[in-house]
């Protein structure tokens, strides 16, 4: 299946639409202090839009669809050649200082000392590994400048992370004469976001790539590729900032990643129970591998009510938490062999030794099937308004099922 070509535009009308004239005045400000800085006007402007999620929360690293839109809210870098290292510099420079890294593309990010520019570095090394991994020759390598400029609210929720690894991959690919498609960026930027420690299931670098004005996309992953979804006419989603600040990045283990190393064990221990063998249940990576062993199992009237899946999760995975100890007797190994080579998840099982698996695992299996139901309440008949109300039920479902299976000790945990 042939991909989609990276856009490129010489005026602001064309990707902005009606909004241009409202961020002309950033794309000036970004070009003059990058000349204040360096000497020269940025040779390639690239940007991405943040996203907001409808439903389909915390799946995609299960490998579930989603079902997200882009939004206005977006982060624009500006680069030109220059130096014989990176440097990295933001138009709120009394926020987010210069950064300098070397331009040795096989350089180690420091997960263990954050910073803005971490993210700029995950992208430089995702593009350089895509190009190898496509047996492409490297490009003689050169310094950059780099000016970063975003409107996305950081912590908020709405993906600035992706926002800025997608928009300087752009502008990388520009630079070095690479030509990857939206879906291959949307592959590599969520393995490179790993590079600053976040386990990205690829939501965020899709919706971020793939999404247009004025549709949601159902999404979907291996490989990853996105269908429209028009919304019902006159339906307006209210996105609030709460100010309540989650990074992503350094709350990691306690959160995001937490809830990935659970879903990996619940999906080993499911397997185990219904009767895979251990090394068998050990190799499980995701709840949605078991689908079909699930389904052999739970087919007819066990499973008609709830779903095979969800049957499954009910009757053999008990409520509140498994303890480490617990977990590595119904696999016979220690958890830490599931992870080897995972340093994202070796930290979570360092700081954590009581896993939610029954409420995660009922939480994915029954969010990946509100994921195909709103899309098709979209697509269906029915009013505008029988549309809109049947939505809210889905998505109000979908945030309740985030409350309970969200860990006590991941809300209380900090770095």
């Amino acid at each position: 299946m042939a991909g989609t070509p990276i856009s490129t535009h010489s005026d602001l009308e064309s990707v902005y639409g009606e909004g241009a004239a409202a961020v002309r005045d950033r794309y000036v400000a970004l070009s003059k202090a990058h000349h204040a800085r360096f000497g020269t006007k940025p040779e390639i402007f690239a940007r991405a839009p943040g996203r907001v999620n409808l439903i389909g929360e915390h799946i995609d690293y299960e490998g579930y669809g989603v079902l997200p839109m882009a939004i206005h809210l977006d982060t624009i870098v500006g680069v030109s050649r220059g130096g014989a290292d990176l440097t990295i510099t933001n138009v709120e420079a009394h926020k987010y200082g210069d950064l300098t890294f070397s331009a040795d593309p096989d350089q180690t990010v420091d997960v263990g000392k954050h910073n803005w520019g971490n993210y700029f570095l995950a992208a430089y090394k995702g593009v350089f590994e895509t190009a190898a991994a496509k047996g492409l020759p490297r490009p003689d390598i050169s310094g950059l400048n780099v000016t970063i400029q975003g409107t996305v609210p950081t912590g908020s929720g709405l993906s600035s992370s992706a926002a800025i690894v997608c928009a300087a991959s752009v502008a990388l690919m520009h630079v070095y004469g690479f030509d990857f498609t939206k879906e291959e960026v949307s592959e590599f930027t969520a393995r490179a976001e790993r590079y600053v420690g976040v386990t990205s299931g690829g939501m965020d670098q899709a919706i971020s790539m793939l999404g247009a004005r004025g549709i949601a996309k159902l999404v979907e992953f291996d490989p990853v590729r996105a269908h429209d979804v028009p919304l019902p006419a006159g339906a307006t989603f209210v996105i609030c900032n709460s100010l309540a600040v989650s990074n992503k990045a350094e709350s990691a283990t306690g959160r995001y990643n937490l809830r990935v190393v659970e879903c990996r064990l619940a999906a080993a221990v499911l397997a185990a129970l219904l009767g895979e063998g251990r090394e068998a249940a050990r190799a499980v990576r995701t709840l949605k591998q078991l689908e079909p062993v699930v389904a052999a199992r739970y087919s007819g009237p066990k499973g008609s009510t709830a779903g095979a899946p969800l049957a499954a999760v009910h009757e053999l995975l008990h409520p509140g938490t498994y303890s480490a100890a617990e977990v590595e007797e119904i696999l016979g190994a220690p958890l830490a062999s599931l992870f080897e080579g995972d340093a994202s998840a070796a930290l979570v099982l360092a700081a954590f030794r009581d896993f939610k698996l029954h409420d995660r695992a009922a939480h994915v299996y029954s969010e990946a099937a509100r994921v195909p139901a709103f899309r098709d309440v979209c697509l269906g008949h029915g009013s505008a308004d029988e549309k809109i109300a049947a939505l809210g039920k889905l998505m109000d479902d979908s945030q309740a099922s985030c409350r309970i299976c969200t860990s006590a000790h991941a809300r209380s945990w900090t770095r």
